[in-house]
């Protein structure tokens, strides 16, 4: 723990952009490491990418590489020994987290003996250091969001980009995970949570029309739904200040469809206010069934629209997923829409997956079924696993 607190302080002392020179000086000093690489996630979640002001190494994918094996079991993984490796430095990487936020990986290479348990626990820890000091160095330099690029962004997902809290989410009483597609060229879908001790709110966008008009739009509307829950107005309140946001600025030419869902920690109780087009499915046991609620009027439709909360409740061990119209609606070459029967089937064979993992399974799952026609809409899937709050006595109902 003292070489794991020496660290954090040269974390937290090391200008922005030099965050990576820093803990290579420390982990030589405090763990005899020989060299060490950081590579973040890009926006698609398909490749790792280097972080260096001037990159030479090439990415490697998400799906075959030991970086990315330390990345999708969030877990230290040590390259084997081989007879062609043979005797020498070994390579472990490490996974980059925050608070269920998967980054990246930081890959140290170390003496011929590798590193003990205790050591891979302690940098272990430091990882998730580096990994908050990376988020808070993001105000200041554009280091760590340039690795996360493998191309360029549209203005509009730059923006979209900019809106969203994060991928994923990990509290003891659920684990959240999120996708966009096309990752570098969104326009209108959006997602955006808050936890505080006692509530998780979940909201889920999607602006009306194409490029920076949709941009725009739901920029508004997220500003304008953050806005009216820090006031502290419930679920009902926010939408309609949002949509008399909206209205204002667009007299009903736009609008926007949102699902804003609050969540109780300690006993499961959802309120929910559908306004539009996301839709969720729930899987419980092995059963797979859409939760309808009633459709109430987009935001910004009309002047003064007033909102209904309707209620449901989450059971420990309930998997629940969101997706757009981009999702549900898109049809395959016979003209079977995802959302009939497909995305049942999807949420039932990725069961086992952790939820940060589903959406881009379910994505890659919509690809198949579109077949060779690409997506002509927005994709954006949540995932959440709701554990619920355990007491002392192991009662998640106390």
């Amino acid at each position: 723990m003292d070489r794991y607190a020496a660290v954090e302080r040269e974390l937290r002392k090391a200008a922005p952009h030099l965050l990576l020179d820093v803990i290579a000086v420390a982990l030589r000093e405090h763990f005899a490491v020989q060299s060490v690489e950081l590579r973040l996630a890009d926006y698609g979640m398909t490749t790792l990418q280097v972080v260096s002001e001037a990159p030479l190494a090439e990415p490697v994918h998400v799906h075959d590489s030991p970086q990315g094996r330390a990345f999708g079991a969030q877990e230290p993984y040590v390259e084997p020994r081989t007879p062609r490796t043979g005797p020498g430095p070994q390579n472990t990487h490490l996974p980059v987290t925050v608070r269920g936020d998967r980054l990246g990986v930081l890959t140290v290479t170390g003496a011929e003996g590798g590193f003990s348990q205790e050591d891979l626990a302690e940098m272990q820890q430091i990882c998730e250091a580096l990994g908050h000091e990376i988020l808070v160095a993001e105000r200041d330099t554009d280091l760590y969001l340039l690795a996360r690029r493998a191309t360029r962004l549209t203005l509009a997902a730059e923006m979209q980009w900019q809106l969203l809290p994060g991928r994923s989410v990990s509290r003891p009483e659920f684990r959240l995970g999120a996708h966009l597609e096309p990752a570098y060229a969104i326009f209108g879908d959006n997602f955006d949570w808050s936890v505080s001790a006692h509530h998780l709110t979940l909201t889920v966008t999607n602006g009306m029309g194409t490029g920076m008009e949709a941009a725009l739009l739901t920029n508004l509307v997220v500003s304008a739904l953050r806005n009216a829950r820090r006031a502290g107005l419930d679920l009902a309140g926010q939408a309609s200040l949002a949509d008399q946001a909206v209205f204002a600025q667009h007299r009903g030419a736009l609008h926007a469809a949102v699902l804003l869902l609050r969540f109780d920690l300690a006993t499961g109780e959802v309120e929910a206010v559908d306004a539009g087009s996301p839709r969720m499915w729930r899987l419980r046991g092995r059963n797979v069934e859409p939760l309808d609620f009633d459709a109430q009027l987009p935001l910004g439709m009309f002047e003064e629209t007033e909102y209904v909360t309707e209620r449901l409740r989450v059971e420990p061990g309930d998997r629940l997923l969101i997706g757009s119209d981009g999702v549900y609606d898109s049809a395959s070459a016979a003209g079977e829409r995802y959302g009939d029967r497909a995305i049942a089937r999807s949420l039932s064979a990725h069961r086992f997956l952790p939820s940060e993992q589903v959406p881009l399974a379910v994505l890659r799952d919509l690809r198949d079924h579109r077949g060779a026609t690409p997506l002509d809409d927005d994709a954006l899937v949540i995932c959440l696993d709701w554990f619920g709050r355990q007491s002392s006595t192991g009662d998640p109902s106390a």
